[in-house]
C-alpha cells in the first residue's frame, strides 16, 4: 500500500471514526416517527400551541432500557424509557420519561451513585443489564427512598409485553400555565390503546437466549405491518399550591406518585407511531432529550432530581455527540424558525447570516432582542422563593420512604404479586452478601408481612419484625395490569396447518384473524406453499415467545411443535385446536377444558381463539 492511495485512506479514516461514545444509561433503544392531535382537553391548564383541539404535531419516540449496552438483550428486567420529542409550531418540546412514575432517587447528587450501583461490577463488567447483584441491592437497601421504584421494578412492569403495551410517564411535576396566566401542577402519562402488558419470567429469558431483539422487532415489525402503535396522553392536573403538596403528597418527591383516585387522568390527545426510522444511527442513536426543551406554557418545578436532569441532558449531549451544536442534527432540528444567537463551535452546520450575534443591537435591524412571551417564546414562569437558608437537605416530607411501595403492593391482583415476591426471591439470591440480604429483608418487613416472609423463606433466613406497625392504605385499582380487555390489533396468532388441511378453511382463518386486527402466521412442516398460501414458520424456525395465541388445525407428532405448544400453554396464552388436532394437545399435556383452550370447528376455535386473546393471558391456567 502506498501512502499516495488517498481513497483508501479516507475510507478507512472514517471507518476508524465510526463509533461515538454510547449513552451511560438508556444506551440500548428503539426509536419510531409519528403524529400527535391533541383533542383540546388541555386548553384550560395550558397555552402550549400543540395542545390547541386539532393540532397535528409530528413526533419522535424512542423507547429504551436503563442500565444495559448497545448490545444487551431487550428483555432484561429493568426500567424502560419513554422519550417524545414533539416538533411544536413553537420550537422543540421533549417529554423525557419512563415506564414507571417514580424514580430511585430524590436528590440529583445521587444519580451517578444508583447507575453505579445498578451497572456490572467495575472488576469483571458482569452482570450486564441486571439489578440481580450485590452493589444493586446494597444501594437500594441502605437508601429507602428507593423501595417504592424498586417494588414497580420487581413488579410485571420490570418486563414489558412489548413496547406497544407499555405505559410513559414523566415522573416530575410540572408547572403548566394558560392563556389567562392561571398555573396548575400536573404530571403527564403516555396510555397505550393495546393495554398495559407484560412478559412472563420464562418468556423474557427464552427471549433473551433466542431473540434478544425482541422488543425493537416486535415494535418495527407492527408498523411496518400497518398495526400503527396508539397512545393517549392524558393529565394529572392538581392546584399550583405554595407548599407544593396534593391530599398529604409532596408533588416535588420524584419517588411519589399520585393515586389516580385522587387526581383522575385527562385525556389531551393520542399519538400514533406511524413510520419506522430509515437510517438507525442518524435517527435513534443520535437524537437527543433534554427536560429543558420546553414551550410556552409548560415550565419546570423546583423538583431537585429535575434540576439535576436539566444539567446533566445537555452535559451528556456535548461529549456523546461532539459539541454543544447536537440541535442540528436533523433529528434534532426544530420544524419551527428559531433564532438561538448560538454562533460557531464544532459541527456547526447552520449558516447564521448578519453580523451582530448579540442583543440587543442596532446593526442587524435591531433584532434580535430578548423575546416575549407575546412573541411566541419560551419564557421562565416566575417563582416565588421564600427561604433565606441554603443547604444541601430535603424537606421532612421527603422522609416516607415505604408508604407507596405498600400502597403499590397492596394493589396488585394475586397474580401479580406472586410474580413479585418471585422478582425478589430470586434477584436476592443471587447476591453474595448476607447482610444486604437481612438489610433488604428489614426493608421488606416496612411494606408487607407476607411479602417479606415469602422473601426470606426463600433466602433461607429470619423473617425480620417491621419497624413500627404497617398502616392500612388505600388500593389503587389503576395500578393493576389484569382483569380488562383491550384491542387485539397488531397481536400475532400461530396457525398451525399441513397439507391435509383444506386449503378453503385455512384461507378463512386467516382472512378471520387478519379482519381482527391481529396477525396471522402460518406455521407448516415445511416452507414453501400450502397450496397458494405461504407458509411463514416451521418447527425449526418457530418460537413460542413470538406468538400471542395458537389455532392449530391439524395435528403434529414433530417434538418441536409440541413442545412449542407446552410452551405457549404455561406463558398463559390463547390456544384452540380443532377436534382432530386434540392429540396434540395431550401430547403437550394441555388439557382441553382449561381456562383459554378452545376445542371445536375452525371456526369456533378462531372465535373463541380471538376472544380469549383480549384478556392478554389466561392467567387461571398458570397461577400458582
Amino acid at each position: 500500500m502506498l501512502l499516495q492511495d488517498h481513497h483508501l485512506r479516507e475510507k478507512i479514516t472514517h471507518f476508524d471514526h465510526e463509533r461515538i461514545p454510547e449513552r451511560v444509561v438508556h444506551a440500548r433503544g428503539a426509536a419510531a416517527h409519528g403524529e400527535f392531535v391533541a383533542n383540546g382537553a388541555a386548553e384550560s391548564v395550558t397555552r402550549a400551541a400543540f395542545l390547541k383541539k386539532g393540532v397535528r404535531t409530528r413526533v419522535f419516540t424512542r423507547f429504551s432500557t436503563v442500565l444495559g449496552s448497545r448490545g444487551s438483550a431487550d428483555t432484561v428486567r429493568d426500567t424502560r424509557g419513554f422519550a417524545t420529542k414533539f416538533y411544536t409550531q413553537e420550537g422543540v418540546y421533549d417529554l423525557v420519561g419512563n415506564n414507571i412514575p417514580v424514580f430511585f432517587i430524590q436528590d440529583a447528587i445521587k444519580f451517578p451513585d444508583v447507575i453505579h450501583a445498578g451497572k456490572p461490577h467495575p472488576d469483571r463488567e458482569i452482570p450486564q443489564a441486571q439489578s440481580a447483584h450485590d452493589t444493586f441491592w446494597d444501594f437500594v437497601s441502605l437508601h429507602t427512598e428507593a423501595q417504592a421504584h424498586t417494588m414497580w421494578n420487581m413488579s410485571d412492569r420490570g418486563i414489558p409485553g412489548s413496547y406497544r403495551m407499555m405505559q410513559g410517564f414523566g415522573v416530575h411535576t410540572f408547572r403548566l400555565e394558560n392563556a389567562a396566566g392561571e398555573t396548575a401542577l400536573v404530571k403527564f402519562h403516555w396510555r397505550p390503546r393495546l393495554g398495559t402488558h407484560a412478559l412472563t419470567w420464562e418468556e423474557a429469558q427464552l427471549a433473551a437466549g433466542k431473540d434478544p431483539d425482541f422488543h425493537r422487532r416486535d415494535l418495527a415489525d407492527a408498523i411496518e405491518s400497518g398495526a400503527y402503535p396508539e397512545w393517549d396522553l392524558a393529565l394529572q392536573v392538581m392546584p399550583d399550591d405554595p407548599d407544593q403538596m396534593f391530599e398529604g403528597i409532596d408533588l416535588l418527591d420524584p419517588t411519589k406518585f399520585v393515586p389516580e383516585e385522587l387526581a383522575p387522568l385527562q385525556i389531551v390527545g393520542t399519538m400514533t407511531l406511524t413510520a419506522n426510522p430509515t437510517n438507525y444511527f442518524a435517527e435513534t442513536e443520535q437524537v437527543a432529550f433534554h427536560p429543558g426543551h420546553l414551550v410556552p406554557g409548560i415550565d419546570v418545578t423546583s423538583d431537585p432530581l429535575l434540576q439535576g436532569r436539566l444539567f446533566s441532558y445537555l452535559d451528556t449531549q456535548i461529549s456523546r455527540l461532539g459539541g454543544p451544536n447536537f440541535a442540528q442534527l436533523p433529528v434534532n432540528r426544530p420544524h419551527a424558525p428559531v433564532n438561538d444567537m448560538l454562533r460557531d463551535g464544532m459541527h456547526q452546520s447552520a449558516v447564521h447570516t448578519g453580523v451582530a450575534p448579540s442583543h440587543p443591537n442596532t446593526l442587524d435591524g435591531g433584532c434580535p432582542f430578548h423575546a416575549g412571551a407575546d412573541e411566541g417564546a419560551f419564557v421562565d414562569l416566575p417563582v416565588t422563593v421564600t427561604e433565606s437558608v441554603i443547604e444541601r437537605a430535603l424537606p421532612r416530607s421527603f422522609d416516607d420512604h415505604f408508604s407507596q411501595a405498600r400502597v403499590f403492593y397492596r394493589s396488585l391482583t394475586e397474580v401479580e404479586q406472586e410474580h413479585v415476591r418471585d422478582a425478589y426471591a430470586f434477584e436476592l439470591a443471587k447476591c453474595y452478601e448476607q447482610a444486604i440480604k437481612e438489610r433488604q429483608l428489614r426493608a421488606l418487613a416496612r411494606i408487607d408481612a407476607d411479602l417479606c416472609a415469602f422473601v426470606a423463606d426463600a433466602l433461607g433466613l429470619a423473617v425480620p419484625e417491621p419497624a413500627e406497625p404497617l398502616e392500612d392504605v388505600e388500593p389503587s385499582r389503576a395500578l393493576r395490569m389484569i382483569g380488562e380487555t383491550w384491542p387485539i390489533d397488531g397481536r400475532v396468532v400461530a396457525i398451525l396447518a399441513g397439507d391435509e388441511v383444506d386449503a378453503a378453511e385455512l384461507s378463512a382463518v386467516r382472512h378471520a384473524v387478519d379482519t381482527a386486527g391481529a396477525l396471522p402466521l402460518v406455521l407448516a412442516p415445511h416452507g414453501g406453499l400450502l397450496g397458494e398460501i405461504p407458509v411463514q414458520r416451521t418447527p425449526f424456525t418457530a418460537a413460542s415467545i413470538e406468538f400471542d395465541a395458537l389455532v392449530a388445525l391439524a395435528p403434529s407428532e414433530d417434538a418441536r411443535v409440541v413442545r412449542l405448544v407446552d410452551e405457549i400453554s404455561r406463558q398463559g396464552k390463547a390456544i384452540g385446536a380443532v377436534e382432530d388436532a386434540g392429540g396434540l394437545l395431550a401430547s403437550a399435556g394441555v388439557a382441553t377444558d382449561a381456562p383459554g383452550v378452545v376445542v371445536g370447528t375452525a371456526t369456533e376455535v378462531t372465535v373463541g381463539v380471538l376472544d380469549a386473546l383480549a384478556a392478554h393471558r389466561a392467567w387461571e391456567r398458570v397461577a400458582g
